[in-house]
């Protein structure tokens, strides 16, 4: 098996990380504090999806590639699952998932409606679909768990993570707070809401939550993964809220996260432990 994984994080941070766990991060690091959070994690990826789908390739992909219209659960499914390894798994279960994925990427190419050819693997759109995943992740757990989570920390988050879209594929990717927000800024020119964004947004936003105990506060998720959004991509989506409605929410998930936490357990979290700790 390619060590995709292992090489990016060698040529990041050394020999000695690599060697010093069995799995990409530190069993009580960041990272997985972050990512084991079950409702700020599910709020970000809802949010990271709205914000992805604003880049035109990005859009192709899922359009042309992607049964998103009757299986939109299924798509945040494996894409949580994709996360949840990487972040829990040993080498050997992270490296399998990102080959899985390096497949996948590698047959999806096409060209947009205005003609402009796209690919899954194209490494400047790897760097786009990572980091709008990690600032939203970011964002939430800022929002939700710590506000006050150090400058630094939150740069060591961006860093540590920056490995995964490496071994992807991905290039230059950016791997500060500063960075981030340069990137983000940078690449506004380059994004559009048009028919077909506005379509898979529609479709994600009425998507059913995976699990049961949040189903009926579904609609509540899909609203804070639209206040986590930067006020340019909601203002360009035409999603905006207004600050009052912006209270509710933030005060509506607050209050849930103690049951939701409570009833799954934050599963990705404990699966992905039990799978490492099965390991001999």
């Amino acid at each position: 098996m390619p060590a995709y994984l292992q090489d990016a994080m060698m040529a990041r941070l050394g020999e000695a990380r690599t060697a010093q766990y069995p799995g990409p991060f530190p069993l009580d690091g960041l990272v997985r504090n972050i990512h084991g959070d079950f409702t700020p994690m599910m709020c970000g990826g809802i949010s990271a999806l709205l914000l992805q789908m604003l880049h035109p390739l990005a859009l192709a992909g899922v359009w042309d590639h992607s049964s998103f219209r009757h299986d939109m659960v299924g798509r945040l499914r494996r894409t949580s699952d994709f996360i949840a390894t990487t972040s829990f798994g040993t080498f050997e279960q992270a490296e399998a998932a990102i080959s899985r994925v390096r497949r996948v990427h590698a047959m999806v190419r096409g060209h947009t409606a205005d003609g402009r050819a796209y690919s899954a693997d194209d490494p400047a759109l790897l760097t786009w679909v990572h980091v709008a995943e990690m600032s939203r992740f970011m964002a939430a757990h800022l929002r939700y768990r710590n506000p006050h989570l150090e400058r630094e920390h939150q740069d060591r988050y961006f860093f540590e993570t920056a490995c995964i879209a490496e071994a992807l594929g991905a290039r230059n990717v950016p791997d500060s707070c500063a960075a981030v927000e340069a990137y983000l800024d940078a690449k506004r020119c380059e994004l559009v809401c048009d028919e077909r964004t506005r379509e898979v947004v529609q479709v994600l936003l009425s998507a059913p939550p995976r699990h049961l105990i949040v189903r009926p506060a579904g609609a509540l998720f899909m609203r804070a993964g639209i206040d986590l959004l930067p006020e340019w991509a909601a203002n360009q989506l035409e999603l905006n809220m207004p600050w009052g409605q912006r209270k509710l929410v933030r005060a509506g998930i607050k209050s849930a996260m103690p049951v939701i936490s409570r009833a799954v357990r934050s599963g990705a979290y404990h699966r992905a432990l039990a799978r490492f700790q099965k390991r001999p």
